[in-house]
């Protein structure tokens, strides 16, 4: 798909909050609420449904944020938005920093060790807290943690490639 084309989840709605219509979300964005600075919305039910929403507005509410919706103004209809999915277009998200990615440009990238010796393709990240692990399938899948530059040593996009001083054994 192409980058113009490309969907980055940026959070899930998880409830409602209170009787007017405000909606609990989950966003995955840092900070948190720079979710509302990416629109519009694509948003994507769990049952496939699909709408583009914009205008939304949010504020932090402790464990999750809570936002306002054009035109929702219902707790029922909150209620049977759960679960439905927050996206946006890869192209609404400004270009990352030097030395910054977004995740989903990682994905799929080609993985090799300062050796030379081919480990897979990048399956996905994940945060454990302390740092970053990419999840590298190849052979086997293998978790390596995404510290700059002592085991990623390099990320080249042309070249499709990410270069890690890792032991393929490991």
């Amino acid at each position: 798909m192409k980058d113009t084309e490309r969907r980055i989840l940026l959070g899930r709605i998880v409830g409602a909050f209170g009787v007017r219509g405000e909606i609990k979300l989950e966003s995955w964005t840092e900070p948190r609420s720079a979710i509302f600075r990416y629109q519009p919305w694509i948003l994507r039910s769990p049952s496939g449904q699909e709408s583009t929403l914009t205008g939304a507005r949010g504020r932090d509410g402790g464990k999750a944020l809570v936002a306002t919706f054009p035109g929702i103004d219902d707790r029922n209809v909150v209620e049977a938005m759960h679960g439905t999915e927050i996206y946006v277009a890869r192209s609404a998200l400004p270009p990352p920093k030097p030395d910054e990615y977004y995740w989903v440009d990682l994905e799929g990238l080609d993985v090799r060790t300062v050796d030379g010796v081919a480990l897979g393709q990048v399956s996905h990240l994940f945060s454990t807290g302390a740092n970053d692990v990419v999840v590298v399938r190849g052979d086997r899948e293998r978790m390596i943690p995404w510290l700059q530059p002592d085991v990623v040593v390099s990320v080249d996009f042309d070249a499709n490639l990410i270069v890690v001083d890792w032991d393929p054994e490991f």
